[in-house]
Formats: structure tokens, sequence, C-alpha cells
């Protein structure tokens, strides 16, 4: 395989998983099933069913148009398929593309796996892989995830398994973002059948096929049996949304599921000492963290924002509310984040100082704030003990609850003041990170602070067109410095993915990202 060897070392880097929240669906669409005659499928039971019980339920399948976990859960290797995929090390190796050279600086050419059909039986090559990103980048599909290929100009056939990116200016994180859900390929036929619709139907390459979705209750998938590569080890697959913590736990228990995911703290003993389950836990490349919204006065003055920063104990969020599972992070990325600066050291737990910074301010005698955070008990936890800690400033914090739906369209229509939130890195590049969270066209969407700096644009910019690695790491440390002077927002926590497993199911596995890899997973 060809590569340039800055993008050789790049890929053996980790990459960084982002945790978004996500929401629950209403429930009140009707069930939706799949309708494509062509596809042949295993047995539902020849080898087994994977019950898996997870909190939230999905809210699309369509990956042009997916912001949350739950979702991507779902189809991402799984329904669907992209060009090249990321190993349990976090490196590029191929998938529906089998190799790639880089023309020049601006032109990277792939050659396609050959033979292979989406579950509709269209048959996959160069013209499906360009039509899939002609509709993200279509402005009237008006896609979420368009912004992610932005750098792209052209996608030009050469003929039927090879093509080649052209691309507007030398992009470092190209592979990193074709590695991740965004960039999964759709198929053609499928795209003009269903067009926002695809999002109830969603049709790829992958070892499963999807059957049906009921909202609120649960997504079945089946074993593709004409898979082009090494078949699934199970007959089916079920999403079952149980909202309860206990109820997933005690499902697992009894065998009526196999998987409990998310596992909350409290629960680690239950689940070490059961004869039935294993404790699943990994490391995240999600940060928590405690935003603030700079059009809200007076979170609109750095010092305010500072002096709130010093007047956080992180490490009391991190003992007290999750029994010391997680990473205490000074940064918005986390420690396996290509970017990643450990230098940085953010903000001491410094009283005297908030106080001080408050003062010159003209906010001595304190001021009163909301709060917002989504309705999960930790969270809620976790807003209580700031809620605590910062009437030792003077400040009088009142804690807003939302159901997930609710919380993520008042954070994008800036309606919050202070807020709670976790951004995980799905690529694990640094681009991801700063272009998203930073750089002022991001603003509302994944900008949830609203904030804008033409130095810290111009860095961000310069950064992902920079193709030396060390460069980069310097081009990011200089943003970080200056958002961490800014206190955009107050990083405390890199979270551990926890989940309960039936001691048997075999080959189970959570990529850093949060994604369930479900491949190999057999049931003994």
């Amino acid at each position: 395989m060809k590569k340039k060897t800055f993008l050789s070392t790049l890929f053996a880097l980790s990459i960084v998983v982002a945790a978004s929240l996500s929401g629950c669906s209403t429930g009140q669409e009707a069930n939706i099933s799949n309708t494509n005659k062509q596809t042949t499928t295993a047995t539902p039971n020849e080898q087994g069913t994977l019950v898996i019980a997870r909190q939230a339920d999905a809210k699309k399948l369509d990956p042009h148009f997916l912001t949350d976990f739950e979702s991507q859960n779902v189809i991402f290797q799984k329904v669907y398929e992209t060009l090249v995929q990321q190993d349990k090390d976090m490196n590029i190796q191929p998938l529906l593309a089998t190799e790639w050279k880089q023309l020049n600086d601006t032109t990277w050419e792939f050659k396609l796996q050959q033979g292979i059909h989406f579950h509709d039986g269209t048959p996959f090559n160069a013209q499906a892989v360009q039509r899939t990103f002609q509709r993200v980048l279509d402005p009237q599909v008006g896609a979420p995830q368009a912004s992610d290929f932005e750098m792209i100009k052209e996608v030009k056939v050469i003929d039927e398994y090879t093509f080649q990116f052209i691309l507007k200016y030398p992009f470092s994180p190209l592979f990193s973002i074709l590695a991740s859900n965004e960039a999964s390929i759709l198929s053609p036929k499928a795209i003009e059948q269903y067009g926002k619709d695809l999002a109830k139907h969603p049709v790829g390459t992958g070892p499963f096929v999807f059957q049906s979705w009921t909202p609120g209750q649960e997504v079945v998938l089946l074993r593709n049996d004409n898979y082009w590569g090494k078949k699934a080890k199970v007959g089916k697959v079920v999403f079952k949304v149980v909202p309860e913590d206990a109820t997933r736990i005690a499902m697992v228990e009894t065998g009526e599921a196999h998987i409990a995911e998310p596992l909350q703290v409290t629960e680690l003993e239950r689940v070490k000492s059961s004869p039935s389950m294993n404790l699943y836990r990994s490391d995240l490349l999600e940060v928590a963290y405690i935003g603030f919204n700079l059009k809200k006065k007076p979170l609109d003055d750095v010092r305010v924002r500072q002096a709130i920063s010093y007047a956080i104990d992180k490490e009391s969020l991190i003992k007290g509310v999750y029994n010391d599972v997680g990473k205490l992070v000074h940064t918005p990325m986390s420690s396996k984040v290509l970017g990643f600066t450990p230098d940085i050291k953010g903000y001491p737990y410094d009283l005297n100082k908030a106080k001080t910074l408050l003062d010159e301010a003209g906010y001595a005698n304190g001021f009163k704030t909301t709060i917002l955070t989504i309705d999960l008990k930790d969270r809620i936890n976790v807003a209580e003990v700031i809620q605590s800690q910062l009437k030792g400033i003077g400040i009088d914090v009142e804690i807003v609850t939302m159901e997930s739906g609710a919380y993520f369209d008042a954070v994008m229509a800036g309606k919050q003041d202070m807020f709670l939130g976790g951004w995980g890195n799905v690529t694990g590049d640094g681009d991801y990170n700063q272009f998203n969270l930073f750089h002022s066209s991001s603003q509302g969407f994944s900008n949830r602070w609203f904030y804008s700096n033409p130095e810290v644009d111009k860095l961000i910019e310069q950064g992902r067109r920079e193709t030396d690695i060390e460069k980069r790491k310097q081009i990011y440390a200089m943003a970080q410095e200056i958002e961490i002077k800014d206190a955009v927002l107050i990083p405390y926590r890199n979270p551990e993915i926890l989940a309960a497993v039936s001691k048997n199911v075999k080959g189970f596995w959570i990529n850093p990202v949060s994604m369930h890899m479900l491949h190999d997973v057999s049931i003994e």
C-alpha cells in the first residue's frame, strides 16, 4: 500500500473518540421495515440472536445526517462500510478500497474492491463512491456532515474500480475522516429511491442488513449471507431501548440481553461480582466539559469565565461523582488525539484568584446564572457539585435539566448560559476538535460557545493544510494556549466506556469512538 511517510505516521497514532450525548426517539413513528427484495439473509436464529440493551434509541439511520452515537452505532461498519477502516490500534487499513496513492499535494487515487454489491443488489464501484460524496456535498441535500468534506473539489471516476479525490487544498486529516461514519458509502439506487427517507431505509455493503426499526423500542439487523468478506457469527442483532440503568443490567443477569451499555459507575461492583456477567472497560476519546455561552452577560467577559475556571475543583468532580472512573484533563483534546499538548495545565483550583478576577470584572458580590444539563443522573450530579462550588465565590447557579432533544435545540440556538456537555473526536486527528469546536464558521452546531477569534481561525486553517506532523502539533499547541486563555470552556474529564457483557459472549469490543464492533461476536 502506497502512502506518504507523514500519513503513515499519522495513522499509526491513536484516534479520538467523541462521545456526544444523544437522544431517545419519540416513539411516535410507525415500525420501519426493510423493503429490499433482492437481499438474502441468514435465518435469524441460525447462529444466535445478539441482544444489546442500550439507554437511548437512534434518531436517524442516514450517515450524512447523524449527530449522535446511538444512531451511528446501529449502522457504522454493520450496515454501512467505509473506504478505509481503523483497526484495534486505530491504524488505517483497507476496507472497500484496496490501495491508494498520492499523485500530488491535492490528488489521491484509490483502487476499489471488485465484485461487491449493496444490499439492494446495486453494484459497488467508483460511480457509487462518486454519487455518495456528491450527495453529502449537495447544498440542496443540506447534510450536517457536508462541512467535513468541504475540502473535496471533485470525485473523479477513472474507471469502474478506480477514482480520485481532487482536493481544494492539501488536507492532512483526510484518511481519518474517510474512516469515520460520515464517509460511509451509500447505494446509489437507494439514494434515488428514498431521498431523505434513507434515514429509515439504510442500504450499504456491510455484514448486516437492516430489517426493521420500531422507534422507542428496537432496531433489528440480520446477518448478510451475501457479504463479500468474512461473514458475521451471529444471525441477528437486536438493539433494545432500555432507559433504566438497573433494568439493562438485570436483563443481562437473566439472559434477556447479552450486553448492557452504558453502565453507571455505581454498578461496577455489581457487575464485577456477578457469576453471569463480565465488566467491559476501555478508554474513550471524549472530553467532558463545562461550557460557556459567550453571547450571554456576564459570561462574555473573559475575567468572569476565568474566575469560574479557577473556582471549579475538577478532581473532586471525578472522585465524588465518578468514583475515580476517568482521567482529569485540562485541554479539549484527550491524550490520544494527534495535537494533544501535555504541557497545557489549565486553571488550578484557586478561590482567591477567582474572587480577585470577579472583583476586577465588577462582580465582587457575584451574580445569578443557570447551568443547563441533559437529564442524566451523572450530569445532574456534576451540576450540583458545580452549583455548590460556585457559591464559594458568590455565584448563584440554577440547574436546568432537559431531555436530550430539547437540550441540543437549546444549546445550538444559544439559549443557555453555562452548560454541561461532552465532545468526542471520531477521527483521532486534532482538526476534528479544533475546526468543529473553535472555528468561527462552526458557531451554533458544534461551536456551542459562539466563540470567534481570528488568530485561532488562522491557526486551525493552517493546521489542516500542514503536512508535517511535528509542525501540526506546534500549531495546535498554539491554538489551545489561546483557547485556554480565553476560557471558552472548562474541560474536566476523559471518560471511560463501561458495559456489562454476558460471559457467553465472545469477540465483543468497543472502539475508542464508542462504536460497538460486532463482526467477530459469537454467543457460546
